[in-house]
């Protein structure tokens, strides 16, 4: 018998080089994916641009730079300007709103490029040469996110942790404005961009503090408000005023769905629709229910009203039609009949307004406290609380 030994088989090298050839070619093809996809961002960019520009919203940056390879689109803008002209009111086109601040980090994912997060750099600074005021806003962390880009957005958020707002007096800041966390979110609930469509928003607000507009504004609360906003024709750029025109001839309106607003003890909740007049200011009723109400009259200021003589502008504000000199002859009367009586009378204001705006609707509990509910009505502005007129809320075009 012959003995003899088969050699093993050799395998073709070149199977070998197959994987790494794939994934070099996969490679290629991604990079030259992004970089196109990176080139496109200022053409993208660019179109917004202009399109927000119609609009009568300018914005600019110092520098722009595109990074984050392989899978990330990182667009940086150093030196980022918003130029704001006729987005108000009867404003002059001569005057606009700047607003500068440091940088904007725009990201999205190359595999999910229509979901988009920006992050902002504080601070900013706003100057209003109308008014021919400074501001200054900072914030710890500032965050937005759009889905649906480059097309219209279906949802959009906004974010502020620590923000804060003062108005440049010279060398020095005023505080205006703080908020612990705020955040907005909204989406398009019924129709389309293009079509007749219908917003939901959703705004929260933590610890939030407006100082200068309404003793009541300057003690910490906290707000939860979901509305929908009806009668949009389109998305077409437009300022803010001409969409508010079209919104009221069209019969647009704001639907409260549900509110909470709590400061200390007090807690309020509202629901209702409000409207546009065609001098452009709201128009409308809210149903509120309010437990703890008897600490908002003395933030009213109603005892020191008639303390100070009550002037005619102040009782126009929150008494339109009683006379000033009607209130100064009932007090001076009551005086010289019982002296002293007259400041009695003033002390007690407070006591007097309670038990009236306590009149006004009906005995109910909230959240576990008795409380009170009535009519909030919104007449062409102005806001009534019963028959006290406490607010005026400037026209939106």
């Amino acid at each position: 018998m012959t003995d003899f030994t088969l050699s093993p088989r050799r395998r073709p090298l070149w199977r070998l080089f197959i994987a790494p050839v794939l994934v070099l070619i996969a490679a290629i093809a991604w990079s030259i994916f992004w970089f196109y996809a990176a080139s496109q961002v200022d053409v993208q960019a660019d179109a917004w641009r202009a399109q927000e520009a119609k609009s009568g919203r300018v914005y600019d940056c110092a520098n722009r730079s595109v990074g984050g390879f392989p899978f990330r689109l990182e667009v940086r803008c150093d030196g980022a300007t918003v130029t704001l002209v006729s987005q108000t009111a009867g404003a002059n086109t001569q005057a606009p709103i700047t607003a500068k601040l440091g940088e904007i980090l725009v990201v999205a994912q190359v595999y999910d490029p229509k979901r988009v997060i920006a992050e902002f750099t504080a601070p900013a600074t706003v100057s209003d040469k109308a008014a021919q005021a400074s501001y200054v806003v900072n914030w710890r962390l500032g965050r937005s996110s759009v889905f649906g880009l480059p097309a219209v957005p279906q949802r959009a958020s906004i974010v502020f942790d620590d923000g804060a707002i003062d108005r440049l007096d010279g060398s020095t800041q005023v505080p205006l404005a703080s908020v612990k966390h705020v955040e907005l979110h909204g989406r398009i609930a019924e129709g389309s961009p293009a079509d007749h469509p219908v917003i939901e928003s959703v705004l929260q607000i933590s610890e939030g503090s407006i100082k200068g507009l309404h003793p009541l504004l300057a003690e910490p609360f906290d707000a939860d408000v979901r509305a929908m906003l009806s009668g949009l024709k389109d998305f077409a750029p437009k300022p803010w005023p001409v969409r508010f025109r079209e919104l009221q001839a069209a019969g647009g309106h704001v639907d409260i769905m549900q509110s909470r607003i709590q400061q200390g003890d007090l807690v309020a909740v509202a629901a209702g629709t409000l409207g546009f007049s065609p001098a452009g200011c709201l128009d409308g009723e809210l149903q509120m229910t309010v437990a703890g109400i008897e600490k908002v009259i003395p933030a009213l200021g109603i005892d020191k009203m008639l303390d100070q003589g009550v002037p005619q502008a102040t009782l126009d504000r929150v008494a339109p039609g009683v006379k000033t000199q009607d209130i100064n002859n009932l007090f001076g009367a009551l005086d010289r009949a019982i002296p002293g009586l007259g400041k009695v009378v003033k002390q007690n204001a407070n006591v007097g307004v309670a038990a009236g705006i306590n009149a006004l609707g009906k005995e109910t509990v909230l959240e576990g406290k008795k409380a009170r509910s009535f009519p909030l009505r919104f007449v062409n502005g102005a806001v009534f609380l019963g028959p006290l007129k406490v607010a005026q809320i400037p026209p939106l075009f």
